[in-house]
């Protein structure tokens, strides 16, 4: 079993703390160093309360989601001896509420797009490399939310 570590930090600082009317702007500090700016989104909270330079949650959420099936996506065409060259994928969460009234990220959309160097897999051997991925990805397994997955060309 491993363990997967990230630490968020807020701090207030000089700001008043007021109800609705604070910074969201915080942190996430990784084990291997990277740090990355958080906050909440603008769509949910406006500026200056927020930063829209910053990663929020529903953001991060569905690249994480895309990063976990790029990365099974790539073991199963190096499994299969395709070279893969390149791979983008213009992932979306989509947001509504669900049948409690509660606001959720209800639906995510892979829309990823590999390169091939070499022997080119047909388009059936595409969608069943990315079903594999699919079905291997943790984060994937770990969720409610339907989770799509959109080959492009």
């Amino acid at each position: 079993m491993s363990e997967h570590f990230a630490t968020v930090r807020w701090q207030r600082g000089e700001h008043p703390f007021v109800k609705g009317r604070y910074s969201r702007k915080h942190e996430w500090h990784f084990d291997g160093g990277a740090i990355v700016p958080g906050s909440a989104s603008p769509q949910v909270v406006r500026e200056p309360f927020s930063d829209a330079g910053a990663v929020d949650p529903e953001e991060a959420f569905v690249a994480a989601l895309s990063s976990c099936h790029m990365l099974w996506f790539l073991s199963t065409a190096a499994e299969r001896g395709f070279v893969v060259d390149d791979y983008d994928d213009q992932a979306v969460g989509r947001m509504r509420e669900n049948d409690e009234g509660k606001l959720v990220v209800a639906e995510v959309a892979l829309r990823p797009r590999a390169r091939f160097n070499g022997t080119q897999p047909t388009r059936e051997q595409i969608v069943d490399m990315h079903h594999a991925a699919h079905e291997s990805c943790f984060l994937a397994n770990s969720v409610k939310t339907d989770i799509r997955v959109e080959p492009r060309e």
